[in-house]
């Protein structure tokens, strides 16, 4: 019996029957609904934000977290939910990962339950979006030199909180209607969440890409921006807090990369068996069997790695560390050039 060319190694015997289902849906989902649109969406450069309510209704949206309406699901299934949506376009992704694992994450590990009763609901539904603002415009790679700064607008821990600095390269900024926002304070970095509206806080969004058209980019700019001191994330200070959340959306990275991979070998099988040459399909020439026998390895190679991940972080055996600063509770500038974590909130 010929093995599938699209599941050469029978990888869907790997997975549960949870799992497939989840796969299929989102599946089907891109189908109907991004594959129609993606090249109109490309060519304008903008992502569909209409379309969050259905990821939402479909349980995309943080899934991998438990309560406040998140679906709760495994690790694999998120996986397998990242790889479908990159298969049709890295723009939905790169969406879903942000709303996820960049937004909803550090709100439900490290806010406060009112914080987590306001937003974590609403963004499960889709019906509020959430970007992440770590990257600056001179401290790309580099968080602990990172230049936004927060201060207090008078003594006590009750007092507001004045925020000011700006963020490059933000997904979701320009739609965003919640930022999680990193400052460097007194004493160490904090995280900050800024709505939409708030005084002083505005957008900026960036055309003309090359790359990542189908989705929002933007450099998020907060003058002076007033906050309460309920606005902080209270569970974590440091570098730990963002690091962490990259982690976590650097798992669905894994999963989502090969779901672009797959989608570039089955256009290049397609094409191989269509476009002909010398009388025949040009997939009937050893030299093009060889190109495409390279694609399929490196693809279920790439795959089989992303599952073996998935079933360690659902195992809790996953060793994912957000870099060298992790453990650390002190200020940046403690942290030695040597072991500065180097980081991008590109997603």
């Amino acid at each position: 019996m010929a093995p599938d060319p699209h599941d050469f190694l029978a990888l869907d015997s790997l997975l549960n029957g949870e799992e497939r289902l989840v796969r299929d849906t989102v599946r089907a989902w891109v189908v109907d609904t991004v594959l129609p649109g993606i090249g109109d969406w490309y060519e304008r450069g903008v992502f569909p934000r209409e379309l969050f309510p259905a990821l939402g209704e479909l349980g995309l949206l943080g899934m991998h977290l438990n309560g406040y309406g998140t679906a709760g699901a495994s690790a694999v299934s998120y996986g397998l939910a990242c790889l479908e949506l990159e298969a049709g376009d890295s723009g939905f992704r790169s969406a879903v990962s942000v709303q996820g694992s960049l937004s909803m994450f550090p709100i439900w590990k490290y806010g406060s339950e009112a914080q987590k009763e306001e937003w974590l609901p609403r963004m499960a539904r889709g019906e509020a979006i959430g970007c992440f603002g770590l990257t600056e415009p001179d401290a790309g790679s580099d968080p602990s030199s990172m230049r936004t700064a927060a201060r207090r607008a008078g003594p006590g821990d009750e007092a507001d909180w004045i925020v000011s600095g700006s963020k490059m390269w933000i997904t979701n900024g320009g739609i965003a209607d919640i930022a999680v926002v990193w400052a460097r304070t007194d004493d160490d970095i904090r995280g900050f969440l800024v709505p939409r509206g708030t005084a002083g806080f505005s957008t900026r969004d960036m055309h003309h890409k090359l790359s990542l058209r189908a989705s929002v980019t933007s450099e998020l700019i907060l003058d002076e921006v007033r906050l309460p001191s309920s606005a902080v994330l209270p569970d974590v200070r440091g570098l730990k807090g963002p690091l962490s959340c990259l982690s976590e959306a650097r798992y669905g990275i894994v999963w989502g990369s090969m779901g672009a991979a797959r989608a570039r070998y089955e256009s290049a099988l397609d094409y191989a068996t269509t476009r002909r040459q010398f009388g025949r399909p040009i997939g009937g020439f050893q030299l093009t069997q060889r190109k495409l026998t390279d694609m399929v390895v490196e693809l279920e190679k790439g795959v089989l790695l992303a599952l073996h991940l998935g079933r360690l972080k659902d195992d809790g055996r996953s060793r994912a560390r957000p870099g060298p600063s992790s453990a650390r509770t002190g200020s940046p500038s403690s942290i030695p050039s040597s072991a500065t974590p180097t980081t991008s909130s590109r997603c």
